[in-house]
């Protein structure tokens, strides 16, 4: 709120556009960095064995699970889709609750001290009511659009986030009802041509959206990696791509080879071993360095991006030139009750300065002067 005071906004609607925006960004980056960090920077900057990064020369930086990264973003997601959202409708309802118990826990107390045994007529009872967020729908506003984020940004790892989300919808509105209803005074109403600044950040979520779903694909899940393995590496590489086939010996090819003989302190029974990886053997003239392989995937990687993103934001356009936002009939109905208005000004004008020059005396014309 001080920062939006800062701003000098000429109107309130301009200073509720502001607060929202500042809200929104706030809660975003804070609920979505966890999910941010564990689809692109997670393992990102680990090393490989035997060359490890690590934090102030002394802490390893932290690895994803051997089966990548794309399941513990699902499992960050599920607890957010699921856990959060049971925890914010059971504090959005048991805090008005809760607060109105002891309300009316004091005030039957302060009734048995005077000794008084009339009941309080009903608009006394709803003005101990809880009173209405000062700042109105905004809350219930950011609640939604934060859904739509989780359901829509990250729905390439969790599928299942907006069968969830229509769940929590259907029983959020009931207990909106209940809560606008029982627990809250009545609010006062006001008139509002749109939703706002909020259409704005709900297309600004659609495009984050379809970004990062792109980076999901190509750099959080094999998807890549198994698509050039099967048409460059394979073992049907000049037979045609059958996918049952075509992947046998991908999880061998995926794996780097490392000597643990290189190692300082201890013995080891094995002298080899494997980790997730595109780099050269131990044995190769240049040890660990980054294969053709690894670059082949990088570049597919970027090439499905920029096809990807092109061809979704080429599909919204379409959707959206061919489906307006405002029916045509109803446009033709808008611009005749435009026309009849302007009718309407225009034979009240004539009429008034009929009966001023009649009046007068003045010759007058059934025509606009």
């Amino acid at each position: 709120m001080f920062t939006c005071d800062l701003e000098h906004p000429r109107t309130e609607s301009e200073w509720e556009n502001s607060f929202a925006l500042k809200m929104f960004l706030f809660q975003f980056v804070n609920l979505n960095s966890s999910t941010f960090y564990i689809a692109f920077f997670l393992g990102r900057f680990a090393g490989r064995p035997g060359d490890y990064n690590k934090l102030f020369n002394r802490w390893r930086m932290e690895e994803c699970h051997p089966s990548g990264c794309l399941i513990d973003l699902c499992l960050q997601m599920g607890v957010i889709m699921v856990l959060k959202q049971i925890w914010n409708n059971f504090m959005e309802l048991g805090y008005p609750l809760l607060q109105n118990w002891w309300s009316r826990r004091k005030m039957k107390r302060a009734g048995e001290q005077n000794n008084s045994k009339e009941q309080l007529p009903q608009w006394d009872r709803d003005w101990n009511l809880q009173p209405m967020n000062a700042h109105g729908l905004v809350d219930e506003y950011l609640e939604m659009v934060l859904q739509f984020g989780f359901t829509t940004i990250f729905v390439a790892a969790f599928p299942l986030a907006p069968l969830l989300a229509l769940l929590n919808n259907i029983i959020e509105i009931r207990l909106d009802a209940y809560k606008f209803v029982t627990q809250w005074r009545r609010p006062m109403p006001a008139r509002a041509t749109d939703i706002g600044i909020w259409h704005g950040v709900l297309e600004g979520i659609g495009v984050v959206a379809v970004i990062t779903n792109a980076f999901v694909i190509a750099i959080t899940s094999d998807y890549i990696p198994r698509f050039v393995y099967a048409f460059k590496y394979g073992p049907c590489v000049d037979k045609g791509y059958r996918h049952e086939k075509c992947l046998r010996g991908y999880l061998n090819n995926s794996l780097s080879v490392f000597d643990m003989g290189e190692l300082k302190n201890g013995s080891y029974h094995t002298r080899y071993c494997r980790y997730r990886d595109y780099r050269a053997p131990p044995w190769s003239p240049e040890p660990y360095e980054f294969t053709l392989q690894f670059w082949h995937v990088l570049a597919a990687r970027l090439a499905f991006i920029i096809v990807f993103e092109h061809l979704v934001f080429g599909i919204k356009t379409f959707i959206a030139h061919m489906i307006p936002d405002m029916p045509k009939d109803l446009c033709d109905r808008m611009r005749r009750e435009k026309y009849l208005m302007q009718e309407m000004v225009y034979e009240a004008e004539l009429e008034h300065l009929q009966k001023e020059r009649k009046k007068n005396g003045k010759r007058y014309h059934h025509e606009w002067p």
